[in-house]
């Protein structure tokens, strides 16, 4: 979601309509979609996403994925066949990361960058593609940018709890070759990294007091990670589930906010 509310950020002119049908289509189809069949695949028996004990995956809950898609597809079309062409390089990506025949997620790096480019990179591209209903000369390639960045900074963090039971999976993720300290060393980069990219844009653009918005909205998000990496640094143990979820709950709100707080200032400006 904090994607989807980025990449609106970056219009002028927004198709309200197209724009509500593209929130739906993500998050009511496609997001669910993709988490059901990578369950269905991994067969998680250990805490996975916002389930502490999560049930048995079974059958019908691939076939409710294969659903989901179809519709999402079908209502894609409404917006444009570009939206659509995108949304399928989307869903295959995703299907591709998790079906154990080719299993890219065993893969860290190239399950690291599909993840980034696909949740970051062709989300943003999607969106912003939906609701101006053209891709202009001007794209904002910056946004894209900070959009894989913002994934790549996060996406992590979400795998740290996870490390025995990917082992056991025959899984090696990003932050398993990272460890648990280097992971919280790497989001740090990544980060900065964005927030560097999103002050050259607003900079540019001659809008700082809108990079003064994040800021101010990342500051639990900054203050919760600095203290939970100062406590697994101290005790490794504290890589778990709760603080994760805790995490990704204070990143995913405050991030939301943050961007459409910047969507309302313009609104009214």
């Amino acid at each position: 979601m904090p994607v989807f509310w980025f990449s609106l950020s970056f219009v002028e002119n927004i198709h309200l309509m197209n724009a509500v049908i593209s929130f739906i289509i993500l998050h009511v189809f496609v997001y669910p979609s993709s988490n059901g069949y990578n369950s269905f695949m991994d067969q998680d028996t250990s805490s996975i996403g916002g389930i502490k004990n999560p049930p048995k995956a079974e059958k019908e809950l691939f076939i409710i994925t294969i659903i989901l898609d179809i519709i999402s597809l079908l209502l894609s079309l409404i917006i444009s066949l570009s939206f659509a062409g995108m949304l399928v390089i989307y869903i295959v990506c995703s299907r591709l990361y998790s079906y154990r025949g080719v299993r890219l997620k065993k893969y860290p790096v190239l399950g690291y960058l599909t993840v980034i480019l696909n949740q970051g990179g062709i989300v943003f591209l999607m969106i912003y593609n939906g609701v101006t209903n053209n891709i202009h000369l001007d794209f904002p390639f910056i946004g894209c940018i900070t959009a894989c960045l913002l994934i790549g900074g996060f996406y992590p963090i979400t795998q740290i709890y996870q490390h025995d039971s990917d082992e056991n999976d025959h899984v090696t993720t990003i932050s398993m070759l990272l460890g648990k300290r280097g992971t919280f060393i790497f989001c740090s980069l990544l980060y900065l990294l964005a927030f560097g990219l999103l002050f050259l844009f607003f900079n540019q653009q001659q809008q700082l007091h809108l990079f003064a918005v994040v800021q101010i909205f990342f500051l639990p998000v900054a203050v919760y990670f600095l203290i939970w990496a100062s406590k697994v640094w101290r005790n490794p143990q504290k890589a778990d589930y709760e603080h994760t979820m805790k995490m990704n709950w204070i990143a995913s709100t405050c991030t939301s906010l943050a961007f459409i707080t910047i969507l309302l200032i313009k609104y009214f400006d």
